[in-house]
């Protein structure tokens, strides 16, 4: 093997290293497994991970780029923790973005999209009363799954990063998630969407969105404040398995 393959083999393992690292960071937050204001030390999340805190450093910054973690200067990285204001700017946002999507989407779902929509919304009944951080997550991969069918590159990146701040505000300011609701409401989207009918599905969603922040949107007490390598235990094989 010559040097530069060589050279290519290891950047591509440390880069495989990082992303594991990133997603199993990344849904610790969104599963709200870490809270908003959890601290993130380099060092502390490097052992949990058995990474480098270059690896570490990186992965902070990719997710403070997303609006999950926050970071100052001479102060260590937390999970972000955005205000009222904020929070209702994002939802303001994220209603436009996915207005966008079901324009895009309503009458143009094949078969198979139909199938992969109808699937997702039968995980999420399974989980539904079970299990809160699978309910949670499974909840928010609806909106970027509907996102990825558009084939539209920007806007599944936008609406990506809009649910998932979306996640982290609800951990914020949320009432305990009512899987029973959403669900109910994902699958009369999909039935509108089917059925071509852009009018209804367009003020679906915009009222599931708009339930979804009035669910939120409330101060609630912290929960028990758990130690990180606690946390992110269960976060780390996953990161090992990618």
């Amino acid at each position: 093997m010559t040097d530069q393959n060589s050279s290519t083999e290891r950047k591509s393992r440390a880069g495989n290293l990082a992303d594991g690292v990133y997603q199993a960071l990344r849904r610790a937050i969104i599963e709200q497994a870490l809270a908003p204001g959890t601290k993130l030390p380099e060092d502390s999340v490097g052992e949990s991970f058995g990474v480098s805190r270059t690896v570490v450093r990186s992965v902070l910054a990719r997710l403070t780029v997303e609006g999950l973690v926050s970071q100052r200067p001479n102060k260590r990285a937390e999970v972000a923790s955005p205000s009222l204001a904020e929070a209702r700017a994002v939802f303001q946002v994220r209603r436009g973005l996915e207005r966008t999507v079901i324009e895009s989407l309503a009458g143009h779902l094949t078969p198979e999209q139909a199938r992969e929509l109808n699937a997702h919304v039968a995980a999420e009944e399974r989980a539904q009363g079970r299990d809160g951080p699978e309910s949670i997550r499974l909840s928010g991969d609806f909106h970027t799954l509907l996102a990825s069918m558009t084939a539209n590159e920007l806007l599944i990146r936008y609406v990506q990063e809009v649910a998932s701040r979306c996640s982290l505000i609800l951990a914020l300011y949320g009432r305990p998630h009512s899987s029973e609701c959403a669900v109910n409401e994902h699958q009369a989207i999909i039935d509108a969407l089917l059925r071509g009918d852009e009018a209804t599905a367009v003020k679906l969603m915009d009222e599931h969105l708009m339930a979804v922040a009035t669910r939120g949107l409330l101060d609630l007490k912290p929960a028990r404040e758990r130690d990180l390598k606690e946390l992110l235990a269960g976060y780390r094989e996953r990161a090992a398995a990618n």
